[in-house]
């Protein structure tokens, strides 16, 4: 991106990078499932639980002495915690459904596994079909000239798709009907045929220019949000020297969002059934900030003048577009103008590998970085502070031939003037935080629909709560860790952290499933890398629930790692410590409950590395003599990278009659006084700012004094005499 002459330029999401690490929609399967899901969640449907009994509980013994073979307790079972429950399906002598009205499965299911006579409680959830779509892209395995993994991203991650988003998944809840995801760009192609019937009556906002570069489309400001290309003549390039031809931006942005999923042509969008309203704000040399803040607040169902108000007001506004500098008064107004209307707003972080631009740098955006499909940041994504969460950006891996991971999408082959619909593919490819942000936008769109009481503050929240952890392997073997913009690009891959790539990776089936129970668990640790030996405390303090409800419990496991760590605090608690014993991942899972019997869960990854703490003391004199004062120094302790030691201890272990300190015990320094012969054993114990400690124990040999050589009482050979001043000598070099 670039700003010239106060232009915001759309993202290059179509150059061909050179860095290594860079027809009417169908119904859906099943036109209930979002509805039945809320149900479920909100305890409008029987709660249904499968109940197992202890061998030893007294229903049990009792049903088995009057010879009953099927578990029918429902009954006593109420009694005893207080519900009226109904038999269900026996399932054996210790086993059976039991149901309840007024609750979730999910509650009911905690309440009774509290009974001693209850082995274990869970629900008796339903399961349906995996939704998959037939658009004849999407499956991996794909011939030339499509990528070989097809649209990846949308799949379940594993080893090698680290990066993929699990919208398959969320498919079985939500696919986006009834919401509107606002495409701000270029313009569309809207005889594509996998985005016929997508779109909403649109609108160009892009007002006239006396540049020299023109933007319009016939009249500026129109009716009229088709994208009639954004190629540059010669004429332009007297004004504006940068040649190119017309990228399609905003239709393969549009195919990202919503393609027609399940139609059984080319790919699947993310929110196929939401609908695109395209606001027109980029042309052939970018666009003007006024005429994109006029987009946003068009597409909100502000008003805006000199256009009629629209009458079809977006929950999403995606904006694959921007420019360098921080988010000026202007971009903000507007950005809080359409929050306070309860919209969701995605900004493409940029491709410039530094800093984060404007207005993806405003207060309150889903401001999205880019991933390469093992997880690491793809190398030409801006990044800092501001990036919200990360996702899919497509990289190809090899510097030449076909691209292996792009993101496959509906586009145009006119190189000036609008020719044929096309997909792009493994060689015109996709590439970009301008398609990062659409998946992001399509999952917004998901979680609006599966739950249409969710703002977009809200939104943002769950976005950032289900983001799965960035990995800390699987890059190339150069890859180091992503560091703060410093005003060099960072323009190879790199490992994200939270504070350079966002709160994690795009889940959206997590997502999704947050916005149903409205639920949003999150786990902190500190330290958040902690070494073998260190104390971690673990905070929920950033988990939220929906508005007017409260977190009932708290559970906290262990579910990864198990031998490397283990609790020394209660585990239903806002907070839990462990103590980490042997270097490797532990994995600690949260699950929340709020006062209406919705749940949500998560799990961090702990990596915990191996220590290199050790105290050490030196002293000199190292040999002293009765009466010496020993200047002990723990100069030569190690710590881990990263680290620093925090504090210092120093004893007397053994021979405490024959030294004392002589001030601090509690320094770096100490100072030993000796006062009679034979062995000191000290130690020191350090601990760093983790609360690692080493100690090291070290014995000092104090020797008498030498004796005087004085007259009187019988004289002494010559050679003896000579040798008691030499060992007087090197005493006093050892002093």
């Amino acid at each position: 991106m670039a700003m010239i002459k106060g232009r915001t330029f759309l993202l290059a999401g179509l150059l061909a990078l050179s860095t290594a690490a860079g027809a009417a929609e169908q119904g859906p399967l099943r036109a209930t499932a979002t509805a039945a899901a809320r149900s479920e969640q909100a305890g409008g449907e029987q709660a249904r639980v499968i109940v197992r009994y202890r061998e030893d509980s007294s229903v049990v013994r009792a049903a088995a002495a009057r010879g009953q073979v099927q578990a029918q307790h429902a009954g006593t079972l109420g009694a005893r915690v207080g519900l009226r429950l109904q038999d269900g399906r026996p399932m054996g002598l210790r086993q059976q459904l039991v149901q309840a009205s007024g609750l979730s499965a999910q509650a009911l299911a905690e309440r009774l596994a509290q009974d001693p006579q209850v082995e274990w409680a869970v629900p008796d959830r339903r399961r349906r079909a995996a939704f998959v779509p037939n658009d004849p892209f999407f499956a991996s395995g794909q011939s030339s000239p499509m990528p070989p993994a097809g649209q990846w991203w949308l799949r379940p991650y594993d080893s090698t798709l680290v990066s993929a988003t699990r919208t398959t998944k969320a498919w079985d809840t939500s696919r986006g009907s009834g919401v509107v995801v606002a495409v701000l760009d270029t313009g569309v192609r809207s005889e594509h045929p996998d985005l016929a019937g997508r779109f909403l009556p649109g609108y160009n906002m892009i007002s006239p220019d006396s540049g020299g570069c023109l933007t319009g489309n016939g009249s500026c400001r129109n009716a009229d949000a088709t994208d009639p290309g954004d190629w540059v003549s010669q004429a332009d390039i007297n004004n504006h020297p940068s040649l190119f031809d017309s990228s399609w931006h905003g239709t393969q942005v549009s195919g990202i969002v919503g393609a027609g999923t399940n139609n059984a042509l080319g790919v699947a969008g993310v929110a196929g059934s939401a609908q695109i309203l395209p606001v027109r704000v980029l042309g052939k040399c970018g666009g003007y900030d006024s005429d994109i803040i006029d987009g946003i607040r068009w597409a909100a169902g502000l008003t805006v003048t000199g256009a009629p108000v629209n009458p079809n007001p977006a929950q999403v506004i995606n904006l694959s577009l921007g420019g360098s500098g921080a988010c000026g008064t202007a971009y903000q107004r507007a950005i809080n103008e359409v929050l306070a209307l309860g919209v969701t707003v995605v900004v493409a972080a940029g491709n410039e590998g530094d800093a984060v631009g404007a207005p993806a740098n405003c207060t309150g955006v889903v401001a999205v970085g880019g991933l390469r499909h093992v997880g690491t940041k793809v190398g030409y994504s801006s990044l800092g502070p501001q990036v919200a969460i990360s996702a899919p950006a497509g990289n190809c891996v090899n510097e030449t031939g076909a691209c292996l991971y792009p993101i496959v999408t509906t586009a145009n082959d006119g190189a000036t003037t609008p020719g044929n619909s096309i997909y792009t593919d493994a060689f015109n490819y996709s590439v970009g935080t301008s398609f990062s942000a659409p998946i992001v936008a399509g999952t917004a769109a998901l979680m609006k629909s599966a739950n249409a009481s969710l703002t977009g503050t809200r939104i943002r929240t769950l976005l950032r709560a289900t983001a799965r952890p960035f990995p800390t392997t699987g890059g190339d073997s150069t890859s180091g860790v992503c560091h703060a913009p410093n005003g060099t690009p960072q323009d190879s891959e790199c490992y994200c952290t939270t504070s350079t790539c966002g709160a994690g990776m795009l889940d959206s089936a997590a997502a999704v499933a947050a916005a149903v129970s409205d639920v949003a668990a999150v786990i902190s640790a500190s330290p958040s890398t902690p070494v073998a030996g260190a104390r971690v405390t673990l905070s929920s303090s950033g988990s939220s629930v929906g508005s007017g409800r409260s977190i009932a419990s708290y559970a906290w496991s262990i579910t990864g790692g198990g031998a490397l760590a283990s609790f020394v605090s209660a585990t239903n608690a806002a907070s839990a410590t462990l103590d980490t014993s042997g270097a490797g991942t532990v994995t600690v899972s949260l699950t929340i409950t709020d006062d209406q019997g919705h749940s949500g869960s998560t799990t961090l990854a702990l990596p915990v590395a191996s220590s290199s703490l050790q105290a050490a003391i030196s002293a000199s004199p190292s040999a002293p003599t009765v009466g010496d004062s020993v200047a002990l120094s723990a100069a030569g302790s190690t710590v881990d990278s990263g680290r620093s030691i925090a504090s210092y201890q120093w004893e007397i272990v053994d021979g405490g009659t024959r030294a004392a300190f002589s001030g601090s015990t509690t320094g770096a320094t100490a100072t030993l006084t000796t006062s009679a012969a034979g062995t000191v054993t000290l130690r020191l114990t350090v601990t760093d700012n983790q609360g690692l400690s080493s100690s090291v124990e070290q014995s000092l040999q104090i020797s008498a004094q030498a004796a005087s050589s004085g007259g009187g009482g019988g004289g002494s050979s010559w050679p003896f005499g000579l040798g008691l001043a030499l060992a007087g000598l090197a005493l006093r070099r050892r002093r």
